[in-house]
């Protein structure tokens, strides 16, 4: 197939790309700068200029493609609800490329989506339209594409990693650099999952060939990995005390952080393996975490 990627010089976009050529596949791969456009050519992917508030460009690509893999996000957590908002509406644009055919458009979102409620391991069959993160636009926008006869598929991404980073395990990092203690929350018992990117590339692919329309899969090979446990590695890794914050302090202690530090974001993936046939075989975010550290 001739997949239309954005995000393709990405973290994780570039290792779908990578996925999808050495599986036989075309990429159409989104780009901003002649730089990203070079890297796309030479891995022997296409370069198509635009971005995702380009709408128009956003179509463009869609329009001659098989399939869409939307992996771009404004990662600026400052700005993390209005950047959910973009995520939507560029979301849209890309389905109505593809409206009236049976192309498949592969959207991206968090495994937070699926947790019926605090505290409780994200499910794959889990949709609650009311949930108050606000990434959840993502997916009303992908399920209102769905309702009019949208061949849409989620992704829900949990901890994305490998020894140079670790989703926002890494904002973590460097909020513990820059105040020289590694910090986490009442007892730290809060538990989040992860995945290898090299995993979730896989993932992705498999989600492309393998899909039921209206399906989410979780990109999680590892289930539940406390804060606490990822605090500790951090503070070892820097080499600076690993201690409590009572929840009250905890906006002063991580600022926007604090939305997601002391959060669950366990989640389950068995229904994704079962149905897709992954096999997660990638190092775990802890030695990751290691690596990066000795590097």
């Amino acid at each position: 197939m001739r997949v239309f990627l954005t995000g393709s010089t990405g973290f994780i976009g570039s290792q779908v790309a990578r996925e999808l050529l050495n599986a036989g596949h075309q990429v159409l791969g989104l780009t901003r700068s002649d730089a990203g456009a070079r890297e796309l050519l030479a891995m022997g992917a296409e370069p198509h200029h635009g971005n995702i508030e380009d709408l128009a460009s956003l179509q463009r690509g869609a329009e001659v493609c098989d399939a869409v893999i939307h992996t771009a996000f404004d990662h600026d957590f400052t700005h993390f609800v209005a950047n959910c908002q973009k995520d939507s509406r560029a979301i849209a644009a890309l389905g109505s490329a593809l409206e009236g055919s049976e192309r498949p458009l592969i959207i991206t979102s968090g495994t937070p989506m699926g947790s019926p409620s605090p505290g409780q391991p994200a499910d794959e069959d889990h949709f609650d339209p009311e949930h108050p993160h606000p990434r959840i636009a993502s997916e009303l926008a992908g399920e209102a594409l769905l309702q009019r006869g949208g061949n849409v598929v989620v992704m829900r991404l949990s901890q994305i990693h490998n020894p140079h980073k670790q989703g926002l395990v890494t904002e973590v990092i460097k909020q513990a650099r820059e105040m020289r203690v590694s910090a986490y929350i009442d007892e730290g018992l809060n538990q989040w999952s992860a995945a290898h990117v090299a995993d979730t590339a896989h993932l992705y692919r498999l989600a492309l060939e393998k899909h039921q329309p209206g399906a989410r899969y979780h990109a999680t090979a590892e289930s539940s990995i406390t804060f606490r446990l990822i605090a500790e590695t951090i503070g070892e890794g820097l080499g600076v005390p690993t201690v409590a914050v009572p929840a009250d302090e905890a906006i002063a202690t991580f600022g926007w952080l604090s939305s997601f530090v002391g959060k669950d974001m366990s989640s389950m993936s068995t229904k994704t393996q079962t149905r897709l046939g992954w096999q997660p075989s990638g190092p775990g975010l802890i030695d990751d975490l290691r690596s990066y550290f000795i590097r």
